[in-house]
């Protein structure tokens, strides 16, 4: 072992559990130290669209809103629907009771939100969007962090956990060349994120055909499970995850939403536009989040439209799961084939191509003004094939094969390339109420603590904004109580 650093708490993982839970063990009283694998800090906290749910917040307050984590705690069933016996209601309180005052903290850190909005079944309007965008929760934590005294060392490789005595005393990783031990006297944190982006995790959960297909965040690999499985933990709800499904392809630079810095004026400066500007006004602005990276609807296929593979083929019924046959195609893309009908369909409510809960819907105009990358346009299907290097005669075969009716007269649109991805996965390690990870017995596995979608328990969090307000409740109760773990009775 080329070194050895001592910290009360050792946090695995720089998303927002992982520095939730950094800053709220130092600011308890803890020295500790933050590792991240990437050369960068933002986990799919970064990736993310930017929602939080929550009660009680000022946001509410504002318009009128009487709301309660009570009647939140009540609402959450809906989403899960049948899953419903599976989630953990001990978990599920804790989120709705502690993310009014994680909210409250999130603001003070400097995040700025619009909202909030609303989305069935919760009876009332909950949902939060950050401003500008999602980079903003790593920007204010970080900076946080920093000031109160946490270490933060990136393209830290962590290898496995140090046990002795029968509890977690550490961690030992790799950086280059080197390898380094770092020993927690007090707790290790396991904030690693999911494991959509592990190929092995997927197979043995989901299945061979779900592990080829790739996570969003392409970092997610569940290190924190595979750790915490070698002690005899367990992954809860595995077999769980938000896909597959389609998403269009990023663009190969980053449209200006994306590259607002996460500034605080910035962000009031646009929550105020949000409530006294004209939708016309700010819906061009909205347009460049919108048509970014998102889902196409499913209604493009109910409606028609064809989805073939980078050669024009078709390769399946459109409306039996394309996304799980993706992986199988020609670099793993397809592209969602629209004739004269379609695109003047989908070019005004309620046939919308993509859309943002609480944001806006995005049509056809939308693409072809903000993503000429993924929307192609041609007068025939020769023309459409020649532009996107397809074979003319397979891509006309194509077009009249559809499950629903045969393409009719142009122009004619291909919308992608498209790709099949997982969001999240639903996969975390089993946790007690203090989010200590649990062994197979049920006891504790002393030292050990896990949070965000590592330390997921077993809840389950559909709906938009309850995997962040996830992350950032457990994440700061984690770091609280790993910080005081010599003290607490295992």
């Amino acid at each position: 072992m080329d070194s050895t650093q001592v910290f009360d708490v050792v946090v695995v993982g720089g998303g927002g559990a992982g520095l939730a839970a950094a800053i709220e063990a130092r600011e308890g009283g803890a020295s500790v130290v933050l590792l991240e694998k990437n050369p960068s800090l933002g986990g799919s906290t970064a990736w993310s669209i930017g929602s939080v749910t929550a009660t009680g917040t000022p946001h509410q307050r504002k318009k009128g809103i009487v709301d309660n984590p009570q009647d939140h705690w009540a609402d959450m069933p809906g989403f899960a629907g049948d899953l419903d016996p599976r989630d953990n209601p001990q978990l599920r309180r804790i989120l709705c009771e502690e993310i009014p005052a994680t909210f409250q903290w999130l603001l003070d850190s400097g995040v700025r939100f619009m909202g909030p909005m609303p989305e069935p079944p919760h009876r009332q309007p909950r949902m939060h969007n950050v401003l500008p965008n999602s980079r903003s929760f790593i920007y204010h934590l970080s900076r946080r962090a920093k000031r109160v005294g946490v270490q933060i060392l990136t393209e830290q490789h962590v290898q496995s956990l140090v046990v002795e005595a029968g509890r977690v005393v550490g961690l030992e990783v790799q950086q280059g060349a080197s390898n380094r031990r770092f020993i927690a006297r007090s707790g290790v944190v396991l904030a690693a994120g999911d494991f959509t982006n592990d190929p092995e995790f997927k197979r043995r959960f989901m299945g061979q055909q779900q592990s080829k297909v790739e996570g969003i965040n392409r970092t997610a690999t569940g290190d924190g499970q595979r750790m915490a499985e070698h002690l005899g933990a367990q992954v809860i709800n595995g077999d769980l995850a938000l896909g597959p499904e389609l998403r269009f392809m990023a663009p190969a630079k980053e449209n200006f939403v994306r590259r607002l810095p996460p500034w605080r004026w910035l962000a009031v400066f646009m929550q105020w536009s949000l409530d006294h500007l004209p939708a016309a006004i700010l819906r061009p602005f909205m347009m460049k989040f919108l048509t970014t990276a998102l889902a196409p609807s499913t209604l493009l296929f109910d409606a028609g439209a064809v989805l073939v593979n980078r050669r024009g083929e078709r390769f399946g019924n459109e409306l039996d799961k394309p996304a799980w046959r993706l992986p199988d195609q020609p670099d793993k893309v397809g592209y969602i084939l629209i004739d004269g009908d379609l695109i003047k369909q989908f070019s005004a409510w309620p046939h919308f191509v993509s859309t943002a809960p609480g944001i806006a819907y995005a049509y056809i105009p939308d693409y072809s003004r903000n993503r000429p990358d993924v929307y192609t346009e041609a007068a025939s299907l020769d023309q459409l094939a020649a532009k996107l290097d397809m074979n003319a005669d397979q891509l006309k075969q194509s077009a009249v094969s559809g499950p629903v009716r045969p393409l009719g007269q142009g122009p004619y649109a291909a919308l992608g390339p498209v790709r099949a991805v997982y969001v999240h996965s639903e996969g975390g390690l089993r946790v007690d109420s203090n989010h200590r990870v649990l062994a197979a017995d049920g006891a504790p596995v002393p030292g050990l603590f896990a949070a965000g979608s590592t330390g997921q328990g077993g809840l389950l969090l559909k709906g938009h904004g309850h995997h962040l307000a996830w992350a950032f409740v457990s994440g700061r109760r984690a770091g609280l109580f790993a910080a005081r773990s010599d003290r607490m009775a295992t």
